[in-house]
């Protein structure tokens, strides 16, 4: 196959190590963007967390994110269910106060029923049962989900399968699972912004962090479809795929 040596120096860049739940070096080279959502789950999250006594920050990955939310209540707890972020968020979560458990089953979280007034959940799966179990009447849980049609754009631009399974994960199902399970919606929001890579590196980087989006993903398998994209962003000056995020806020009653 023909490629230019500028495709072949892009896709080993697209090989570098990824740790945590840290993408500074695609995103802070602003390598990827993308478009901004009209809520922000971090300014909600820091104004809960200041009036909260007791909380829980559900699939905190390295910790990065939580640890820009200081300071905390004084008892407060992460779970990781990824086992190579585990020691990470321990190193660095564990200094400011925080005690990490590693987690296996959504359904089954180690903590007693009504522990906490917050839990917190970014991009991270979750019970609704669970949920209100060890949330206490009136307790808030806030999530920002990664809707189930995320970056198909991807997959259909690399002619790759996709997960059908969760297709179907919206805000109205996430809204209808957690009234189930007794929590009354505060507020709720759907949005699909546009992410935008400016490089064939990134793309690749991207899908080895995520390997989800596409389970079967090496660069052997797709390198016809790359090379299509890279010359495509090349002519173009990007590549587009729309994200699809929503926001959820409720009270357990």
């Amino acid at each position: 196959m023909n490629k230019d040596l500028q495709f072949s120096k892009l896709i080993q860049d697209g090989s570098e190590s990824f740790s945590g739940w840290d993408f500074s070096y695609i995103t802070d080279t602003d390598r990827v963007k993308s478009d901004l959502l009209s809520w922000s789950y971090g300014s909600m999250a820091k104004h809960l967390i200041g009036a909260a006594s007791s909380m829980l920050d559900m699939g905190t990955g390295g910790g990065e994110f939580l640890s820009l939310l200081r300071p905390f209540p004084r008892t407060i707890f992460a779970t990781e269910g990824y086992k190579p972020n585990v020691k990470i968020a321990k190193k660095r979560l564990e200094p400011l106060g925080v005690k990490v458990v590693a987690i296996e089953d959504d359904n089954s979280l180690p903590f007693a029923n009504d522990q906490f007034d917050l839990l917190l959940n970014k991009h991270e799966s979750y019970s609704p049962k669970e949920v209100r179990r060890v949330v206490s009447t009136n307790g808030v849980f806030l999530t920002q989900q990664v809707g189930g049609t995320d970056c198909l754009g991807i997959n259909e631009g690399l002619e790759a399968p996709y997960n059908h399974e969760f297709e179907n994960w919206n805000v109205m199902t996430a809204k209808e699972e957690l009234e189930n399970s007794g929590f009354e919606i505060l507020f709720s929001k759907e949005e699909y912004p546009i992410q935008r890579f400016y490089d064939v590196g990134a793309l690749v980087y991207y899908l080895k962090a995520i390997p989800w989006q596409i389970p079967d993903f090496d660069v052997l398998t797709y390198e016809k479809r790359l090379l299509d994209i890279h010359k495509s962003i090349q002519t173009n000056g990007f590549f587009d795929v729309k994200q699809h995020r929503f926001i959820l806020k409720a009270r357990a009653t």
